[in-house]
């Protein structure tokens, strides 16, 4: 992740924790309530939230590198590049954070 891009700290610790493949760690970001859109599926909850991680992550194998940020519409929606064992690889995805009261992550809409 380039240091010269700014993340609110629970984004910040999601990206940190992805490149360590450490699960728990990823999962401490998100509210309890949290939504993942992903692939066009929604996963509601902690525990569906690290299914999709554990699925995720075996199957494409992926390595994420933060490139673009901005605040948008009470979103923080962060251009990332997604390398793996998919089609096409890399890919810019746009990952848009919708974060709670308290910073934790209440969603994340990948597209």
């Amino acid at each position: 992740m380039p240091v010269s891009i700014s993340l609110p700290k629970s984004i910040a610790d999601y990206f940190s924790a992805n490149d360590r493949r450490d699960i728990d760690a990823m999962l401490v970001s998100f509210a309890d309530t949290a939504t993942v859109k992903d692939e066009g599926r929604e996963r509601h909850g902690l525990a569906a939230i690290r299914g999709w991680i554990q699925e995720t992550t075996k199957k494409y194998n992926p390595t994420l590198a933060v490139i673009d940020a901005e605040a948008a519409n009470g979103k923080q929606v962060i251009t990332v590049r997604v390398s793996g064992a998919f089609p096409g690889s890399p890919v810019d995805l746009r990952y848009a954070f919708t974060l709670a009261g308290g910073g934790k992550i209440l969603r994340l809409e990948i597209t």
